[in-house]
């Protein structure tokens, strides 16, 4: 069986937070100051236009998209697998899941930012993404050190 029939997509809610927090837990490292906080993710979620998909393995959380639509553009807010999820298909499936998603609404442009030499780029650039911009210094680790941010975007 291929990783792609593995991986399920679901719709998740601010229900989810528990599922999401663990996720971010483990998948974005705290030296680069990417993860949001509990709070940061059930405020956005409370929000008009937004959405949570969540990735699915053996019926685990292993991977989760939270985006925003506002007018005819979307935003892919956080993208995040666990390790032993990587290399497996889940990154691809959830942005999959997240373009078709912002298709499905409307949108014309998916934008995202990522830190500067984060692996995720090839996967961004593998799906058509091109740099449109970058943020100085962006990022805040906790060892007090910035990172730049680089802006993506896809036309839908």
């Amino acid at each position: 069986m291929s990783v792609l029939h593995a991986t399920e997509l679901v719709t998740g809610s601010a229900a989810d937070i528990a599922p999401v927090e663990a996720i971010m837990a483990t998948a974005f490292d705290p030296r680069f100051g990417e993860a949001w906080t509990r709070a940061q993710v059930l405020g956005m979620l409370s929000m008009p236009g937004v959405w949570l998909t969540l990735a699915r393995m053996n019926d685990a959380a292993v991977g989760f998209a939270l985006c925003r639509g506002i007018l005819d553009e979307a935003e892919l807010l956080l993208l995040a697998v666990t390790p032993p999820a990587r290399r497996r298909g889940v990154g691809g499936a959830l942005l999959r899941g997240v373009i078709a998603e912002a298709r499905g609404r409307g949108m014309t442009r998916l934008h995202l930012e990522v830190r500067a030499g984060n692996a995720a780029i090839a996967l961004y650039a593998a799906a058509g993404f091109a740099k449109s911009g970058e943020r100085r210094n962006y990022y805040r680790g906790t060892d007090g050190r910035s990172h730049d941010a680089h802006s993506y975007a896809l036309a839908l």
